[in-house]
């Protein structure tokens, strides 16, 4: 009885150190640790942002009209210019990120649960379940995104929640085939099928062995698809069929900004460079992610982490 009192931490103390390894391992890797830095600014930026800057963001000043950047004589918030209205751009593009990662946060999380319940149970249940599932995504699929985003927008009028909606449908079928394929994978492990000779519940399975396993995949997915999803609430907003004023997204910055291209480039510059530089590092964070979660390839972020400790 004491061994087996005495075997549950051992088993529980290498997860612990794996899960201590990772800020070390992150730290090591400069780009991704830069990533997610970028991405902790971005975040509070989004949090805080319009509580702080949200008066100053809508509020117009016309002498200040097209303000150039790096001119503090209209004080600090117009360190990156001002607007067509006069507006800072610093405090407009701080603000700008609420709509935008609420957006994309919305639209990635609403898709991948919906995505990975289809998939876990398209992959576990039977062939006539997993066929009507995988049709769903097939029919899904066959429509543009952008299409499916024109009519549903145009139906029910340009706002966060229906962007939220339009984006998530899009996304559901790369969840759910991912979800699916990897179920079907890990049914047939020898753990799984000691947990289902012993009796345990489909449900069991599922939640217990199976979705532990499958989840640093979507994870990772999911990270990567937030810079897509962001992308496309921009280009959807460039062409006007997103978000519209007084709401104001980086992708609508952009479009606001395109007809001062020649004469006030600042207006499209520093929200594209916001979109720029958070996809890029969501994109690299991903990768650093790819790595670290896979047993396979989790020694080579280990041993750098090692041997420069």
């Amino acid at each position: 009885m004491a061994n087996i009192q005495a075997s549950a931490p051992m088993t529980e103390a290498p997860g612990r150190e794996r899960l201590l390894a990772l800020p070390r391992m992150l730290w090591r890797d400069k780009f991704a640790f830069a990533s997610a830095v970028l991405l902790l600014v971005v975040l509070l930026c989004a949090i805080f942002g319009p509580a702080l800057l949200g008066d100053v963001a809508s509020s117009q000043n016309l002498r200040g009209r097209n303000s150039p950047p790096f001119d503090l004589a209209r004080g600090w918030l117009y360190v990156l210019g001002g607007d067509s209205l006069g507006r800072p751009m610093l405090a407009r593009v701080i603000v700008a990120a609420r709509n935008t990662m609420m957006v994309a946060a919305g639209a990635v999380a609403s898709a991948l649960l919906v995505g990975t319940a289809l998939g876990l149970i398209a992959g576990y249940r039977g062939k006539n379940t997993s066929q009507v599932i995988m049709r769903l995504g097939d029919v899904i699929m066959s429509f543009p995104s952008l299409l499916i985003a024109v009519v549903v927008l145009y139906i029910l009028g340009s706002s966060v929640a229906n962007m939220i909606l339009v984006l998530a449908i899009t996304r559901v079928p790369i969840y759910m085939r991912t979800t699916r394929a990897e179920v079907m994978e890990i049914r047939e492990r020898m753990f799984v099928q000691a947990a289902i000779a012993m009796g345990a519940s489909p449900g069991r399975v599922i939640l217990r062995h199976i979705l532990p396993v499958v989840a640093p995949t979507l994870i990772t997915i999911a990270t990567l698809d937030f810079a897509f999803v962001m992308l496309a609430e921009s280009a959807l907003s460039f062409l006007g069929i997103g978000i519209q004023p007084p709401e104001i997204t980086w992708g609508l910055m952009v479009s606001q900004g395109r007809p001062y291209l020649t004469s006030a480039w600042w207006l499209a510059f520093w929200p594209g460079l916001a979109i720029i530089l958070t996809t890029l590092s969501l994109n690299l964070l991903s990768n650093w992610m790819r790595i670290a979660f896979d047993p396979v390839q989790r020694w080579r972020l280990e041993a750098r982490s090692s041997g420069n400790g």
